[in-house]
């Protein structure tokens, strides 16, 4: 911020940079499953269940039968356009909002598989990274606005993300 002064006035004049960029993307990276990947998956679920009912653990065998279910409706699924946004009280993503007093450090990764992408690691216990797909044009207007509010640090995805990813979830 720099300060003008005329006459015996004192008037902070704001910097000009962005004060919000927003953009909307889908809430995660889908890749269309065919008919072999659902076969391998039936196969692997029913093999679960049938290990838990030889071992006499039918509880386990009722929650893995649900969990398969409940997981091939999920990645059958297209994902939702979601609205992202980053402003000068916090970063929003669909409408909830993340001030920076709960953010601790942010990282652009530029070269990501699926193009650029913002991590930011967060101080709550059970979501600890937010990792936002960012346009490229974007870039350098997020940048601006996070420089000033948050640490950049190299922060990574964890690797168990990465292998769900492979495995097309």
């Amino acid at each position: 911020m720099e300060i003008v002064h005329r006459g015996y006035d004192t008037i902070p004049v704001m910097d000009q940079g962005p004060r919000a960029v927003s953009w909307e993307a889908p809430e995660h990276n889908h890749t269309e499953k065919g008919g072999d990947w659902f076969f391998a998956f039936t196969i692997i679920f029913i093999a679960i269940v049938l290990a838990a009912i030889l071992l006499g653990n039918t509880l386990f065998a009722l929650l893995m039968a649900v969990a398969g279910l409940t997981l091939a409706i999920s990645v059958s699924k297209r994902p939702a356009v979601v609205p992202f946004a980053v402003t000068v009280r916090g970063i929003r993503v669909d409408d909830e909002l993340f001030p920076f007093s709960t953010l601790e450090a942010y990282y652009i990764d530029e070269e990501g598989p699926r193009g650029p992408q913002l991590i930011v690691r967060s101080n709550r216990r059970f979501m600890p990274l937010l990792i936002l797909p960012l346009p490229p044009d974007y870039i350098d207007d997020v940048e601006d606005i996070l420089r000033d509010r948050l640490p950049e640090e190299h922060l990574e995805e964890s690797l168990f993300i990465k292998v769900l990813e492979i495995f097309g979830f």
